[in-house]
């Protein structure tokens, strides 16, 4: 089972239509995911004319299943009011994959006209509540639990004014989701490919895909996720445009701000 998670569009002035195209070519045609998650700030700015190409935009992507959530720069100028309508399919928040071994919970994080994230005390009963109706394994198997979410939950080093807008009540829910039985978190919203390793909970970070704003990685990149038959969790990174893929954990081990991403394949 693969999941591919594609954040951060930023369709507007900084938007890489190059770099989009070559994202749905190796989608549709080469990786073939079973899903794919798109984690927030589809637009720029919000506005209309902005919602409509991204509509567009996603059309475009051949896959069963397109699992999308809205950013903080999608719920400006009132963008809140559209994005619902262009992507109606956001009103669903549990999908059930591989015959529900694989279940992916999306927890809205972005407020209107607000860069921080917040989850809200009756969102996380909500999911704690839904969690509790899947149990740990499935017809002899692991369940995974997924929650994507846009707003990152644990700060990301070198990227600025983490505590400031990241989530509100990231504790809260870290709690709660180390106490569900989640197996990973996804996020977007810093730019920065990431991830921590909590044990169990696996915490992964997608960077901008084909947009300009560049934090600290100056390549378009998204996420690959594999879950094979036992439940276990392969993520890798890949560069738009590039064959290479590389383990997210070696963003971590081989961190040095002052590198390009690309001497990670040197």
């Amino acid at each position: 089972m693969q999941i591919v998670q594609v954040s951060d569009l930023h369709i507007g002035g900084l938007f890489k239509q190059n770099a989009f195209d070559d994202i749905v070519n190796e989608i549709n045609n080469e990786l073939k995911p079973d899903a794919i998650i798109m984690s927030g700030d589809l637009v720029d700015e919000g506005i209309i004319y902005q919602y409509e190409k991204a509509q567009k935009e996603i059309q475009r992507f051949d896959c069963p299943n397109i699992i999308i959530l809205p950013g903080n720069h999608d719920y400006r100028h009132t963008g809140y009011l559209l994005f619902k309508k262009f992507f109606p399919s956001t009103s669903k928040h549990v999908w059930e994959l591989d015959d529900g071994n694989i279940v992916i919970f999306t927890i809205g994080t972005a407020r209107p006209d607000r860069d921080e994230g917040e989850v809200g005390h009756r969102q996380i009963l909500w999911m704690e509540k839904t969690m509790s109706n899947y149990s740990e394994e499935t017809r002899g198997r692991k369940r995974v639990k997924i929650v994507a979410m846009h707003h990152h939950l644990v700060a990301i080093p070198d990227t600025g004014y983490t505590n400031l807008v990241g989530v509100l009540d990231a504790g809260d829910m870290l709690r709660a989701c180390l106490e569900s039985g989640v197996d990973l978190v996804i996020c977007g919203h810093k730019h920065r490919p990431w991830m921590w390793n909590l044990g169990r909970l696996q915490i992964a970070y997608a960077g901008t895909a084909c947009s300009w704003r560049y934090r600290g990685i100056f390549e378009d990149t998204y996420n690959i996720i594999d879950i094979d038959k036992n439940g276990e969790i392969k993520l890798e990174l890949k560069i738009v445009g590039e064959k290479a893929r590389i383990p997210l954990s070696d963003i971590v081990k081989k961190y040095k701000p002052e590198q390009r991403m690309k001497a990670l394949f040197k």
